[in-house]
């Protein structure tokens, strides 16, 4: 591969200035136009590559962002992820992918691995992670910009979520202006902020209209590290409240992953959806869109999620660069009900006039 010396000595300059010209130091704007000229085009005709990682060695930086994901198998990330590398790459700078497979050792190794890669600042996916807020603190107070997505963990690090508590409204105003009053709810595990966030929106709304939130018909997920295990958990949760006895025309889900277990469970039970059950999610997923029937859900904007939160790393980035300070931000993004084939008006019970 040739080098800055073959360079200077094809184009007849010093080794120092092609190096200067080349790697577009401060110096060059001394240098006249028309040797910058010829020393490019010598350096075009010899297939000359600046060596990247060199250069970010001498400027201490090498445009490069942690990413960590809670599961890269979840569908909730991939969108996040889209988001995150479009916006590092619209800004010439690379994401370094690590995924803590919900372990929180394995959280610790690979945020190690991914300091150790020296990147300018970290994204962390974790609305089902176990993460160690002081381990992120400290990161955070050595200049290493640090935004969470999915949860927002401490005032000192910055953080973009969906609007949880609006996310709850949306789904139950959506069952009830449909007519439904026998509402049953699979609520998120108590480890989840989301679960309580989103809780607090549904009994909000309630409270308002005056709907009656049946506890017979309220059930909760266990608290379970790996999020697709919500299908099974949806299915068992759905089957548990159709053994009670206790009629209800619609599912509220705390996610699109547990709203298709719950579809699932009144299947195997004779319960069409939507005709005699609805059902809606949250998250909006991929799956959402293509199961039979297709989910009714409130969509978490996602991408955007992940575009934010790398817009904000490069903000902090660029702030730092200029020692200025720059106080951390909590970015709430308005989530959207997305009506689809899963949920209708209640059918009567026997009985009911």
């Amino acid at each position: 591969m040739p080098t800055i010396r073959d360079v200077a000595r094809e184009s007849g300059f010093s080794a120092s200035t092609v190096s200067i010209v080349l790697n577009r130091a401060p110096l060059a704007r001394y240098i006249r136009k028309d040797t910058k000229t010829q020393i490019e085009t010598v350096a075009k005709q010899l297939g000359y590559s600046p060596n990247l990682l060199a250069r970010s060695l001498r400027n201490q930086r090498n445009h490069s962002i942690g990413v960590m994901v809670f599961d890269i198998t979840d569908p909730f990330c991939t969108p996040i992820l889209r988001g995150v590398e479009t916006t590092l790459f619209n800004a010439s700078f690379v994401p370094i992918l690590a995924d803590a497979h919900n372990d929180p050792s394995r959280f610790e190794r690979a945020l190690e691995m991914l300091l150790e890669q020296r990147v300018e600042g970290l994204i962390v996916v974790a609305n089902w992670l176990c993460v160690n807020v002081n381990i992120l603190s400290d990161i955070e107070k050595r200049n290493i910009s640090t935004v969470i997505v999915g949860r927002d963990l401490a005032p000192s690090l910055s953080s973009v979520q969906v609007d949880n508590p609006l996310g709850g409204r949306l789904a139950i105003e959506h069952l009830y202006k449909l007519g439904h009053r026998k509402i049953a709810f699979i609520r998120g595990p108590k480890m989840l902020a989301d679960s309580n966030q989103r809780w607090r929106g549904i009994r909000g709304f309630a409270a308002t209209v005056g709907l009656k939130i049946d506890p017979r018909l309220v059930v909760e997920l266990p608290n379970l590290l790996n999020p697709m295990h919500g299908f099974e958990a949806g299915y068992s949760k759905t089957m548990e409240l159709l053994e009670t006895g206790h009629p209800f025309t619609a599912i509220s889900a705390f996610d699109d992953v547990t709203a298709l277990g719950a579809i699932k469970a009144l299947r195997s039970a004779g319960r069409r959806v939507p005709e005699q059950c609805s059902v809606i999610g949250f998250d909006d997923t991929t799956p959402a869109a293509v199961s039979a029937p297709s989910l009714t859900t409130v969509r978490q904007p996602m991408e955007s999620m992940g575009a934010n939160a790398a817009q904000m790393i490069l903000d902090t980035g660029a702030a730092i660069s200029q020692k200025m300070e720059l106080a951390p931000s909590h970015r709430l993004l308005a989530p959207e009900l997305i009506v689809r084939e899963s949920t209708a008006p209640p059918v009567k019970f026997s009985g009911e006039h």
